[in-house]
């Protein structure tokens, strides 16, 4: 038997730490959504009454947030990878000068975006009262990481060097961006929306300054379920978001991965 070196045992234990850290408080609020009591615990028996209860109290917003998720994708897909593709295209100065511009959103607090958003679109009410509102919020704050991801493959791939082969060849700039840049970029492009995804559905600080109370997402009404009700309710829409958000993300890794396999084997 090979003997365990003191170094492993060590990161082992810490690995297994840092996974209870993260894990146990999550089980235990899970847990506590089947419970009848949360004070007596499961001793007080297991029951889904506090799902059903969820799900009729706050189904409009778990939609909403799906809705408002993939929206966000589109956009930050048609806006973000011609972004990244003209940004590789121009000088590296400029480009980095764009690139810091077009990071802003990240740079600051996500309730000073809001706070601008409110005050330039405020008077507009139909606009400041609809969902658009808030996908305007989220697309300005997600659009860096996918401009960045496509645009890190893009210098990564050199995909000058393959577009000054397929230009003397006869490609027009449609046909190196569409059969050239695109696919080229499919890791970055999966990449950037597993971020998107991810960071719409679960952001807080903006959506609670741009949503109104017919326009809440998953984030807000958990809040606003810990502030106003039961515990057990509160677990329970937990519960519910993990149930929601744990198989998308997981389904988008296993497709980045899958399809940076395909990419090598070529």
């Amino acid at each position: 038997m090979r003997n365990i070196s003191p170094s492993f045992t060590f990161q082992l234990a810490v690995t297994l730490l840092a996974c209870a850290f993260l894990l146990v408080p999550a089980v235990m609020s899970i847990m506590a959504g089947f419970t009848a009591n949360y004070f007596k615990g499961i001793s007080s028996g297991l029951t889904i009454k506090w799902i059903i209860e969820v799900w009729e109290l706050y189904a409009d917003s778990i939609g909403r947030s799906i809705i408002l998720a993939i929206a966000c994708l589109f956009f930050t897909l048609i806006i973000g990878i011609p972004a990244a593709y003209a940004l590789n295209q121009m000088k590296p100065r400029f480009a980095r000068i764009l690139e810091e511009f077009v990071s802003l959103p990240l740079s600051i607090p996500g309730l000073a975006l809001a706070l601008a958003l409110l005050q330039l679109y405020g008077t507009m009410s139909g606009f400041r009262l609809s969902s658009w509102f808030i996908l305007t919020g989220h697309v300005l704050y997600t659009l860096p990481f996918m401009i960045r991801s496509v645009l890190a493959i893009f210098t990564a791939i050199d995909l000058k060097a393959l577009e000054e082969g397929a230009s003397s060849l006869g490609a027009s700039s449609w046909q190196r961006f569409k059969d050239i840049a695109v696919p080229n970029a499919l890791p970055g492009i999966l990449a950037g929306s597993l971020t998107v995804v991810t960071l719409s559905i679960g952001e807080f600080n903006l959506t609670w300054m741009l949503h109104t109370p017919l326009t809440k997402t998953l984030p807000v009404g958990l809040a606003d379920s810990y502030a106003s009700m039961r515990l057990e309710i509160a677990s329970a829409y937990t519960l519910v978001f993990f149930i929601m958000i744990v198989p998308l993300l997981v389904a988008l890794q296993w497709l980045s991965t899958r399809t940076q396999k395909i990419g090598e084997s070529r």
